[in-house]
């Protein structure tokens, strides 16, 4: 089998979008159950300092309950589980009360298996692919984890920060120092801005979850990159964001999360960032 991947590259993606596919239909369930996760844990943590009992409650996390129907909570069984086939074959509808079934759902399993057939492509079998798969999925489960709540859990931003650290220990996509310089400057940067901001306006301008993302992006792929992540992301931002208050008239107090725009400069920095700042620079700094 892993002669065979090596071999054909063709294989190898569609071994990659197959598997993209089903850790789509899972990075479903963590964008949907992690933040309710966090809420439950706040939640206790207010008890404990109250003294007031929380009331009973479910076991509720990553596995338990198993997948069920938001509106008649019918639990979805094996065959109604395959990715992007299932809502398909079911018409974007549940099998038992027919309510609608988001189209969000098979669009995050097909995002996920096209970023894993694309990398797959892009470097081929190597430990780079394992690591650009691991950086790609979970920067699109933040992605929609802050767009929907304006979370950016440490659940995943702290593993997100040691796995790029620990990958770079061999210099797959930098060096170990670039990296643990990464870190600190991504983290550094960004509190940096936000203090000032606060200072000067009085209000807070991110969260500290951007600090950690940012930090994670930095462990990846080094100190050198973060100048390019923050432009391509501060760029998307405003014309994403202008753009959105335009047509949906909303104010400038509005909160917009910052966190797609840092994954997506992130992703953007990985494939093509160090091709963009020699074509800028004319080198890359080491």
């Amino acid at each position: 089998m892993i002669e065979s991947l090596q071999a054909s590259p063709a294989a190898l993606i569609g071994v990659c979008v197959v598997l993209g596919l089903c850790v789509g239909s899972f990075l479903n369930v963590v964008v949907y159950r992690l933040p309710k996760m966090m809420e439950a844990e706040w939640r206790a943590d207010c008890a404990e300092v109250t003294g007031v009992e929380p009331p009973p409650r479910e076991v509720f996390n990553l596995v338990t309950p198993r997948s069920r129907c938001p509106s008649c909570a019918t639990p979805i069984t094996f065959d109604q589980n395959i990715p992007v086939v299932s809502w398909l074959l079911l018409g974007g509808k549940c099998a038992a009360c027919k309510a609608r079934i988001s189209a969000r759902y098979p669009a995050v399993e097909l995002a996920a298996g096209a970023l894993a057939g694309f990398l797959a492509w892009r470097f081929g079998y190597s430990p780079a692919l394992a690591g650009a798969l691991i950086f790609a999925w979970s920067l699109l489960a933040l992605a929609l984890i802050d767009f929907d709540t304006q979370l950016l859990p440490d659940d995943i931003t702290l593993p997100l920060l040691w796995t790029g650290l620990l990958f770079n220990m061999g210099s797959t996509f930098t060096s170990l120092p670039s990296a643990v310089l990464g870190a600190v400057a991504g983290y550094l940067s960004l509190w940096l801005v936000y203090w000032g901001f606060k200072l000067v306006v009085r209000k807070e301008g991110m969260g500290y979850g951007d600090f950690k993302l940012l930090a994670a992006l930095g462990a990846w792929l080094g100190w050198a990159m973060l100048p390019f992540i923050v432009l391509v992301s501060a760029g998307l931002g405003a014309v994403i964001g202008l753009a959105g208050m335009a047509l949906a008239r909303t104010g400038r107090d509005t909160r917009i999360p910052f966190g797609p725009y840092l994954a997506l400069g992130g992703l953007v920095g990985l494939l093509w960032g160090r091709q963009a700042t020699v074509a800028w620079l004319g080198y890359f700094p080491s």
